[in-house]
């Protein structure tokens, strides 16, 4: 019971750090008098009275944390924030379900970007702002921003880091001290997102759409404040300013960090994931801007580039902006998107789905395999740059590829039981669990996830969190030998 009370002591901490985020878009709604004001202060006062009330009553309770706790933490947060961020929803939209508010917010902070939402270019300033924060915040990580800027948790920051970041940055010590990395990491997070601001200024958005798509950019979470999202304008050059952030925000931070720390790139070359990044990505755009020409969707070769660059690189770092709707070109193309969104990121960058080097690893095993079918007496090391992988890290790869494959084929089976047309259900279980956003049929680019029933959209925030928090996290918690002594 005290290891729980502790873990609550510290939750309270973070849901309070959440609830003052909420002054940003309630300072918004009061200056700009939308009428969403009191939405946004009924909620901060919820949010804040919360975790005060939980720390008073845990106040007593805090030790250092165990690689239990840190788990534990880390799904207690990512199942509660969404309940205190979809109150400003639930309050400006009485006509959504509790089911469809708790998925908008948990879209937002998974950094997924699906909504069930309509009518936003006539939403509040406020009400838009507050869905993209929510992004941006998830983007990286409520966890690493408390380890932060919450020195005063008393207890060892390493285990919730360690349970909150994906990928090789659970072992990557980038500075001697734990609230160093996650400060350096948003360092990098926040200057990125500031240069995109201006970007995106300077290519033609008012300040507004600026802040609100750096935001969603930089968080790859793809909500816009306009139902036709990049359609709205309909300009290469903020389509061209979305593509170099999105592939920005599909690298690992940790190399971001690097390279801001060295005043160098050449982190960005010994980076084993950034290379196959790069060359699949832009060996989709060519390749279906080709076939898309090929096929008559569109007649000139340089707009069907356009359309086949801006989406391939949205959808493959699983960002979920559009400029056209995708759903209605030749089936090929659509589907190798959403296969590319299962393992085009890096790991510790802000997309989802399986991440590059877990597919780089599956793919040296592969030819690992192949050789020593050949030649069995042959040693033949799986390499990442200069390291060997041992053979632990790649056991858990395929345990981990196995999980996903399950996780897969049980919810797209569900959701097709439940009434869904297969289509729909496969594509809303890839875009959920990759943390994609937007699917095809009834959910594709140019319609909301509004249509599905609140039993399918109980199943695809589960999908969106098992995705976010890479399966294991969540799962885990759900054992009975993590509740043993």
């Amino acid at each position: 019971m005290n290891h729980f009370l502790s873990v609550a002591n510290i939750l309270s901490k973070i849901i309070l750090v959440f609830g003052l985020t909420m002054l940003v878009p309630y300072g918004i709604a009061y200056w700009s008098e939308d009428g969403s004001s009191a939405v946004f202060g009924g909620a901060i006062q919820i949010t804040l009275i919360c975790g005060a009330a939980i720390a008073l009553m845990t106040r007593r309770y805090k030790r250092e944390l165990q690689i239990r706790d840190g788990f534990l933490l880390v799904v207690l947060v990512w199942l509660l924030l969404p309940f205190f961020g979809m109150l400003p929803l639930l309050r400006f939209f009485p006509e959504i379900s509790f089911a469809k508010a708790y998925y908008e917010a948990t879209s937002a902070l998974t950094a997924t970007g699906g909504t069930v939402l309509t009518g936003l270019d006539t939403l509040p300033y406020s009400i838009n702002l507050w869905r993209g924060e929510m992004v941006w915040l998830g983007g990286m990580g409520l966890i690493v921003l408390a380890v932060a800027i919450l020195p005063m948790l008393g207890v060892g920051g390493r285990q919730i880091l360690k349970a909150e970041i994906p990928g090789p940055m659970k072992e990557s010590k980038l500075t001697p001290r734990i609230a160093e990395t996650a400060k350096g990491l948003w360092l990098v997070y926040v200057a990125l997102t500031l240069i995109c601001v201006i970007a995106y200024k300077l290519a033609g958005m008012n300040w507004f759409d600026a802040v609100m798509h750096a935001f969603t950019t930089l968080g790859l979470g793809g909500f816009s404040s306009h139902d036709a999202s990049y359609g709205y304008w309909d300009s290469p050059i903020i389509e061209l300013v979305a593509i170099i952030f999105m592939l920005i925000g599909g690298i690992n931070f940790a190399t971001h960090f690097l390279v801001w720390r060295a005043r160098s790139i050449s982190p960005y070359y010994y980076d084993p994931e950034i290379k196959p990044y790069f060359f699949i990505v832009l060996a989709s755009c060519i390749v279906l801007a080709g076939y898309l020409w090929f096929t008559g969707v569109y007649t000139d070769p340089l707009t069907a580039l356009r359309y086949a660059s801006f989406n391939v690189v949205s959808v493959a770092t699983t960002t979920g902006y559009s400029n056209a709707d995708y759903s209605l070109w030749p089936i090929f193309a659509p589907l190798w998107m959403l296969f590319l969104s299962g393992f085009c990121t890096s790991s510790g960058s802000t997309g989802g789905g399986v991440k590059m080097i877990r597919a780089r690893i599956l793919y040296q095993q592969f030819f690992r395999e192949m050789i020593t079918i050949m030649h069995p007496q042959a040693v033949s090391p799986v390499k990442l740059g200069r390291s060997v992988v041992a053979n632990r890290i790649i056991f858990a790869v395929f345990v981990f590829l196995f999980v996903y494959l399950v996780s897969m084929i049980l919810m797209t089976m569900v959701l097709t039981l439940s009434g869904l047309d297969e289509i729909t259900a496969f594509s809303a279980t890839v875009a959920s669990i990759n943390n994609l956003g937007p699917g095809l049929n009834q959910i594709g680019p140019a319609t909301t996830y509004a249509s599905l029933t609140d039993f399918q959209i109980w199943i695809c925030s589960f999908a969106m969190l098992l995705g976010r928090l890479e399966f294991y996290t969540l799962l885990i918690v759900f054992t009975a030998a993590f509740w043993r002594k």
